[in-house]
């Protein structure tokens, strides 16, 4: 095997469950499918929306030139950064960087449009970029809203369980980052034990730490004893977050993982983390101005520490209540400032972040689901790339659900099944269905419906289509009370895939080492 990766890691986690083909991929094609089952990455096969024309769009690039130059973006505590800045030709005054019309563009020109993130197991390996969309769990959230319906405090034995689920669901290709917070473990600690979680319960391709430089450093150490030195120098197998501390700062801590990860070749999401009306204007032209000018100065860092790193263009766009402050989601606005985001990204050239099944609803119920609803929707069309929070999002990002993780996975296969786009085959123009039925008779009978029965439309794994006098006689049951029923199937049925045992020893031999290395910190 070449790029130091062995037959070991080529064909190990083939041999766990999940692994895709046959009828298994048939089943989950049709449905939400469940343990065993597994879709690719989606190729999109459908037009994207746009809401900007040319003028538009010229628009909104000129005014965030305008804010590089005549406002500028503070780099705070980074001397390095601003030393890359003076020396690439901008004008930088104490931590304030003000950039020359075009600069951050220019400099962008060595970023990759797109770029395959290698998982462990290359089966399960993602392109991010043009057509593909990739969708990833819940990121943050220091709750959990749990199967017995309480709201507590998440635990490293819940952060593995949205990990076991992840890997299982069938439309989800990433296995994300922070999927929930694990506050049982000290702050200076618990990375190591989330990162080997990642690799331990899964073989999908999944995020690394962003909470401290050292962090960084140490999810890297991990992804090599994995892959190997080589192979991650010059291959990518981290996507990781990099927020923006809008308006207009990018600070130490994320300016020192950005560095780590950029030297490494891995993949950073620049983001303006955007509570529209606090943190950028209240409208939608002004807000995707502040979002351009803050991607373009910090995805323009990675490129100058090492030409050619993968970065993406993030934007993490909601609104607030005008009357509480509350973030709110689900409204026409964020929308817009999605799909005019994803424009500008492709303008750009960089792959493009947002969206996801972001709600304000404090549990899995109607308010959830429409809202959603509404933020999925956006993020398909728009044509995201990675979509972060894509399953198990509650309470504006407070809490991961379980149940919501469940309604969500089966509202990303129907996105999964809809980015296909119309089937204009032989088969699916269904011609001889036609003939053969003739005016007057039906299609429950004929040869194109007994051979297509199967896979001709989206199962849900939620929804009950039953009769009335049927759900009774099961109980009565809510969506969300089914969502929870197959959670709890998922979990006692999970089997973790394989991992070499040579490779498990190492990991577990290096966290041992750096946790002996300094004592527990819970702040």
């Amino acid at each position: 095997m070449s790029d130091n990766l062995t037959a070991e890691q080529e064909t190990g986690g083939r041999r766990g469950r999940g692994a895709s083909g046959g009828a298994a991929a048939r089943r989950a094609a049709r449905s939400g499918g469940g343990p065993g089952t597994q879709l690719t990455y989606i190729k999109r096969k459908i037009p994207l929306y746009e809401v900007l024309g040319e003028e538009g769009i010229s628009l909104i690039e000129h005014n965030a030139d305008t804010v590089l130059e005549e406002i500028g973006i503070d780099f705070r505590d980074d001397a390095e950064a601003l030393e890359l800045f003076r020396q690439a030709g901008a004008d930088v005054k104490g931590e304030r960087v003000h950039f020359p019309r075009g600069l951050p563009r220019s400099l962008l020109k060595t970023a990759p449009k797109t770029y395959t993130q290698h998982a462990r197991n290359p089966a399960r390996n993602v392109e991010i970029g043009d057509k593909a969309t990739v969708f990833a769990p819940v990121y943050g959230p220091p709750f959990v809203r749990d199967l017995d319906g309480n709201r507590r405090y998440a635990t490293i034995e819940d952060f593995r369980n949205f990990v076991k689920l992840s890997y299982m669901a069938p439309s989800i290709h990433h296995s994300g980052g922070t999927v929930c917070e694990p506050v049982d473990v000290p702050v200076n600690k618990r990375h190591l034990d989330m990162i080997y979680s990642h690799i331990k319960y899964s073989d999908k391709p999944f995020m690394g730490s962003v909470t401290a430089p050292e962090r960084a450093e140490d999810t890297v150490a991990i992804a090599k004893i994995v892959f190997g030195d080589d192979f991650v120098e010059n291959n990518t197998v981290l996507t990781s977050l990099i927020n923006a501390n809008s308006p207009m700062v990018f600070d130490e801590t994320m300016l020192g993982a950005l560095k780590v990860y950029a030297r490494h070749n891995q993949a950073c999401i620049v983001t303006p983390f955007i509570l529209a009306g606090a943190m950028s204007p209240v409208t939608v032209a002004g807000t995707l101005t502040q979002v351009l000018a803050e991607v373009l100065a910090g995805a323009s860092l990675t490129q100058l520490i090492r030409p050619g790193a993968p970065v993406l263009f993030g934007t993490f766009a909601s609104s607030i209540s005008m009357q509480s402050g509350a973030p709110t989601f689900g409204t026409p606005e964020p929308s817009l400032v999605s799909y005019g985001a994803a424009q500008l990204a492709r303008r750009l050239g960089l792959p493009f972040r947002t969206g996801g099944s972001l709600c304000a609803s404090k549990i899995a119920d109607a308010q959830a689901a429409y809202e959603s609803a509404n933020t999925l929707n956006s993020t398909l069309l728009a044509g995201t790339n990675f979509v972060l929070h894509a399953a198990g999002w509650l309470e504006g990002g407070l809490s991961s659900g379980y149940e919501k993780f469940m309604m969500d996975v089966d509202q990303l296969g129907m996105a999964q099944k809809m980015a296909e786009g119309v089937d204009l085959s032989e088969n699916g123009q269904a011609m001889d269905a036609i003939r053969q039925v003739g005016p007057g008779s039906h299609y429950l009978g004929c040869d194109h419906t007994q051979a297509n029965f199967q896979t001709a439309f989206y199962r849900s794994s939620i929804a009950d289509n039953n009769s009335y006098e049927q759900w009774l006689a099961e109980g009565e049951k809510s969506a969300a009370q089914r969502a929870n029923e197959l959670c709890r199937r998922w979990l006692e049925s999970y089997e973790a895939p394989h991992l070499d045992p040579a490779i498990d020893e190492a990991l577990v031999d290096f966290i041992t080492q750096k946790k002996n290395s300094m004592p527990d910190a819970f702040t």
